[in-house]
Order: C-alpha cells, then structure tokens, then sequence
C-alpha cells in the first residue's frame, strides 16, 4: 500500500513487490493517485504504476480526485480519512474470510485460486438490516465502494463470504452467489462462497466479495506487457496528459 507520485511509495513500491513476488507471495497493491492540480506527480505517479504493475498479481488503484465528488466539504484530514477507510476495509475483509471459523468455510487456498484467474480485482464489503430484499441491498453497498468507478460486467472470478444471523437463511445465503454470477454475466466465470453464522449479526446480513477480472478506469492489473528498459533509461519520460485514462497506460515511451 503507497501513495503514488511522490519518492517514498513510488520508488520502493515496486521494489517491495518483486522481492514478494520471488519469495512465491501472491501480491496485492493498494496505491493512490495525486489530484490533478499536482501536475508533477501526477507524472511520477503513472511512471510508478507502470513499474509496480510488473510484479503484482492484483493492483487496486484508488483517485484522490474522487474526494471531491464524494466529500468536497469535509475538512481535509476527514477527507483523507475516507480513503484510508476504503484501503482498511479491503485488507480487513479479506483477512477475515479466510482467518475467521464459517459454517461454509473459505481458506488461502480459495483466495490463491480467484486471484490466480485474473489480475485485475475489487474488494467491496456491503451490509443490510433491512427486513425486505436486504440481500440485493447488501450485494449493491459492496459494489458501489466509495472512491472506485468499476463494473463487473465480464469478471472473471469470485470470492464471496455472508454472513449473518441466526435468522438468515440457506436460501439468501444461496442468492448471494446466484446475484453476483448474473451481474459477472460471463458463463465461465469462477465463483466461490463460503457463509457464516453468529449472533453479531442477528437482524441483518454482510456480504465481502473479491471479485477479479475486472475493467475499470480506476482499476488494473498484472496481464499487460511492459517495456523492461524503463528501470535503466536515464533519460527523462515524455510529458504524459492529465487526461489519459490510466487503465489505458501500458508502454511508457521516452524521447
């Protein structure tokens, strides 16, 4: 996890990942980008996604820019702090699919598998107390996660885990793949879920998905090619637009 576009996270990023990658790691990067006003950073920001995205089997990129859509009157430190939320949230909900006791149990090995079936992936958790359609509610609050634009229309793959009280039932717990496989709308998509009951939950029902293969502009992943002379040219890149769409970044030319 770095903030892209200054030295610190842009440099050492991608440095982190390779050693991961070579120790047999399955590597997750979190990243976010500068506000378009931070012209310069913008820059190293996109030289560095293209370095990191060598290495990781899954990069989640997430847009400062996106705060001031979604919380343009908040004072600045509360502002930031919705982005930091949405990173905690991602590392929380996977951690505990696979670390927590489930009647359906999910392991590691589930998350290698849906990982391994696409480089490109969200994590969305979503939550409902609703006494009608509380599944379709909770399904829709994990896809719409704050500060990432995405679709997972074509997907790939999915790891999904419910859980709720003693009053959910198999049906809903059910649905929940059945939903999300429709929304994927790809037939050959890989879809995994596990559910849990406890009494935390009584009265309303959580659903974490992992959802890979998806085509986003504010997501990308590991299947794109890239050119290796980029770690030892020494010549500066050529002047990149605000306006690229970064899901479209994939050789970095220089003059």
């Amino acid at each position: 996890t770095c903030g892209e576009g200054g030295g610190t996270g842009t440099g050492s990023a991608p440095i982190v990942a390779e050693i991961a990658k070579l120790e047999g790691a399955i590597v997750v990067g979190v990243v976010t980008l500068p506000f378009d006003t931070e012209i310069g950073r913008i820059d190293k920001a996109k030289i560095g996604l293209n370095l990191l995205k060598r290495y990781v089997d899954t990069l989640v990129v997430i847009d400062n820019n996106r705060l001031l859509d979604i919380a343009p009157n908040l004072p600045i430190i509360e502002a930031f702090s919705v982005a930091d939320e949405v990173l905690a949230t991602m590392v929380k909900g996977i951690t505990e699919t696979i670390s927590l006791p489930s009647l359906i149990n999910l392991d590691f090995a589930d998350v290698r598998t849906i990982l391994s079936t696409g480089g490109v992936a969200i994590v969305g958790v979503g939550e409902s107390n609703k006494r009608d359609n509380r599944v379709d509610d909770a399904i829709n609050d994990a896809l719409n996660t704050p500060l990432l634009d995405v679709s997972i229309d074509g997907a790939k793959g999915a790891l999904i885990h419910i859980c709720g009280g003693n009053d959910m039932t198999l049906s809903e717990a059910n649905s929940v793949a059945k939903k999300i496989s429709e929304k994927m709308d790809v037939t050959d998509s890989m879809v995994i879920w596990g559910a849990r009951v406890s009494d935390e939950f009584d009265g309303f029902v959580r659903v974490m998905l992992l959802i890979t293969g998806i085509k986003s502009p504010q997501i990308f992943g590991s299947g794109y090619s890239f050119n290796k002379s980029v770690y030892s040219s020494q010549t500066k890149p050529s002047k990149l637009s605000l306006s690229d769409d970064i899901f479209n970044i994939g050789e970095i030319t220089f003059d």
